[in-house]
């Protein structure tokens, strides 16, 4: 039996999620949005220094600070997110 346990675990841990880094959010009028064309800006009050939060399946996982690779980002995990729920 623990061979079969092996096999689903490898086979769970192969099931892929959606990730994605976030720099900040903030609740914005529909009638804004609407009206955004190439060029247009939108500020936020997160200050440039402060971590952006990794997301793993719609859920914060870890903190962590942009890298250049190449031409390229990254980022470098700082802080991992603990909790079971």
């Amino acid at each position: 039996m623990p061979q079969a346990e092996n096999a689903y675990s490898k086979s769970v841990l192969s099931i892929e999620t959606p990730v994605s880094v976030t720099l900040a959010r903030k609740m914005v009028p529909l009638s804004r949005i609407v009206e955004l064309v190439p060029g247009s800006m939108l500020t936020f009050d997160a200050h440039c220094d402060e971590p952006l939060l990794l997301e793993a399946g719609g859920k914060v996982i870890a903190t962590g600070e942009t890298v250049k690779i190449g031409d390229k980002f990254g980022l470098r995990v700082r802080d991992i997110i603990g909790g079971n729920g």
